[in-house]
């Protein structure tokens, strides 16, 4: 279990907890987007992409990266990580600590000027890759490569629910530091 920094942090962590369990968390027969089969699917972007939520997430997350030095952006693979970038974008803003943001496509444009990562320049700047949820760590992995081969130099990954099925240990084998603000004991749920 984490614990925010402040009372203020840990009431919305805490909030969003009760949201996530009311509104986002599903129960049945599920194929992940790893192609593992899962009896239940935390479906963040109910919720990242929720007036009540949105705000809290932005404060949660940019407290969560807020002990690493010299990040200047944050992003990740759409479509996942787009709302959760904004958030932290503007509430870093908010909070006096101004971060850009990016996204990552999944593949280069074919057109215009051809590239993977729109948003903030990220050639030799620190970035934090997010996700909303990860359960081998590919997706952010696949960011990070993209994150590499334009210089960037990718410190960490964060996540809003970390599912406890390999992906810390995947991106702490790639060298990153492995955040993540909620995990399954705190949903009240096992691993799968």
């Amino acid at each position: 279990m984490t614990v925010a920094s402040t009372p203020e942090l840990e009431a919305d962590r805490q909030n969003l907890i009760a949201l996530i369990t009311d509104e986002a968390v599903f129960h049945g027969d599920f194929t992940l987007s790893s192609g593992k089969k899962a009896t239940y699917y935390v479906d963040m972007r109910r919720l990242t992409l929720d007036h009540r939520a949105a705000p809290a997430i932005g404060r949660i997350m940019l407290d969560l990266i807020g002990e690493i030095d010299g990040v200047v952006a944050v992003g990740g693979l759409t479509l996942g990580a787009d709302p959760i970038a904004n958030a932290v974008l503007h509430e870093s803003v908010r909070a006096g600590t101004p971060l850009d943001a990016f996204v990552v496509r999944k593949e280069p444009k074919d057109h215009g000027r051809g590239r993977q990562i729109e948003g903030a320049d990220v050639a030799g700047k620190r970035v934090v890759v997010v996700e909303d949820t990860s359960t081998t760590g590919q997706s952010a992995l696949k960011a990070v490569e993209a994150l590499r081969r334009e210089g960037a130099e990718p410190v960490a990954v964060a996540v809003i629910v970390d599912r406890k099925t390999g992906a810390q240990a995947a991106v702490e084998e790639a060298g990153l530091q492995w955040l993540a603000a909620i995990d399954l004991d705190d949903l009240g749920l096992a691993p799968q």
